[in-house]
């Protein structure tokens, strides 16, 4: 169906829709090419929220470089929209500049679109396919594609760990485990994500900053504590450069006069607090994703917290993928990587798929998502 040239040309807008990675949240990452007679005449892909769509920019690459594009073949690797949201939609422009074919990786997940681009389009007389390197654009969109799915954000664990699995000292010294080209690409991970998340007991213990210095990016993540009883320091790192991106702490409740007051003062320096209590008397895991998703449009969640939240998020089912980097040393006694009841026999366990293993530096990097 499809010909090694469609296989070149898609090849180039998933290069173009990987340009997007760090910018488009909560829009997903679309790249889109515009051949035509064997030449690339316009490319582009989403910009920051609330700006162009990939094929918006591809088309304007055109005009600009003086191209016609009626009778092009345009590859985009997700279905233009067909809703107006934040922008118009897109497949009313490309109606507009008459190409002859559009090819496109795969369907929008979003129900408000879900096959609707593709019917405009063939409606007005434009050959349509859809399928080609599915599986590579569905990657690059697995946080969209669960939130328009599941409701909730694609949700990623970063644990960096000695090769016995432990990820500080029993003192709770871990600065550095890993080296610094296995730092980087941590940072890497952090600015695709949507929020970075953390427990309150990393950030009395290590005082993180938890924004993104490794990598260049137009944009921060937000910063979210998990503190069931309102502990953060006034003072901590994570809660300063609010100017580039939001803070969220989340307790359990606000349930007496200091909380309510310290939650106060909090919000007077533009911090959020919201609170989720489970039973037990805990922040509601389960239900604080579901709101990051509904309510905030967010798509990945990057987690970097310790032991005891670490088990928490994996007890309740939280955890979609593992980003695991493993130092090459044995550390002995020490904190491990997350606080897990013992199996009551092999049978019971919950099985990871590797997606794909690196060597970052003198480090190795396993990524990991749930059978």
């Amino acid at each position: 169906m499809y010909s090694a040239v469609d296989h070149q040309w898609m090849g180039e807008a998933l290069g173009e829709a990987q340009k997007a990675l760090y910018l488009a949240n909560p829009n997903p990452r679309v790249g889109c090419v515009i051949v035509k007679d064997g030449q690339v005449i316009g490319r582009g892909h989403t910009q920051r929220v609330g700006g162009a769509h990939a094929e918006i920019q591809a088309i304007a690459d055109a005009k600009a470089n003086g191209k016609d594009i009626a009778g092009s073949t345009i590859y985009v690797t997700l279905e233009p929209c067909s809703h107006t949201g934040r922008t118009p939609p897109c497949v009313n422009a490309l109606v507009v500049a008459r190409p002859a074919k559009v090819i496109v990786s795969m369907l929008d997940p979003n129900p408000l679109v879900s096959g609707g681009g593709l019917a405009r389009l063939t409606d007005a007389g434009i050959e349509v396919q859809c399928g080609l390197l599915e599986s590579e654009a569905q990657a690059i969109n697995r946080g969209f594609i669960s939130r328009m799915t599941r409701g909730l954000p694609w949700v990623r664990m970063k644990i960096a760990a000695s090769l016995d699995g432990k990820t500080a000292l029993p003192n709770g010294q871990s600065q550095w485990i890993t080296g610094p080209l296995a730092r980087a690409d941590g940072h890497h991970w952090r600015a695709q994500a949507c929020a970075i998340v953390t427990g309150v007991g990393t950030v009395k213990e290590d005082d993180p900053s938890l924004n993104v210095r490794e990598v260049s990016t137009h944009r921060q993540p937000w910063r979210i504590i998990v503190d069931s009883k309102l502990e953060t320091p006034p003072n901590a790192q994570i809660l300063n450069d609010l100017q580039d991106s939001g803070v969220i702490i989340v307790c359990a409740a606000l349930d007496d006069v200091d909380k309510v007051a310290k939650a106060k003062q909090f919000q007077k320096r533009g911090i959020e607090v919201i609170a989720f209590a489970n039973p037990q008397g805990k922040v509601d895991l389960p239900k604080l994703f579901t709101y990051l998703a509904q309510e905030r449009e967010m798509n990945e969640i990057h987690i970097e917290s310790g032991f005891k939240l670490n088990g928490s998020m994996l007890r309740e089912g939280c955890v979609d993928e593992l980003l695991l980097y493993y130092a090459p040393f044995f550390m002995g006694e020490g904190i491990g990587m997350a606080n897990v009841p013992t199996l009551p026999n092999l049978s019971t366990r919950e099985d990871w798929r590797i997606l794909d293993q690196s060597m970052i530096g003198t480090d190795l990097r396993i990524r990991l998502i749930k059978n």
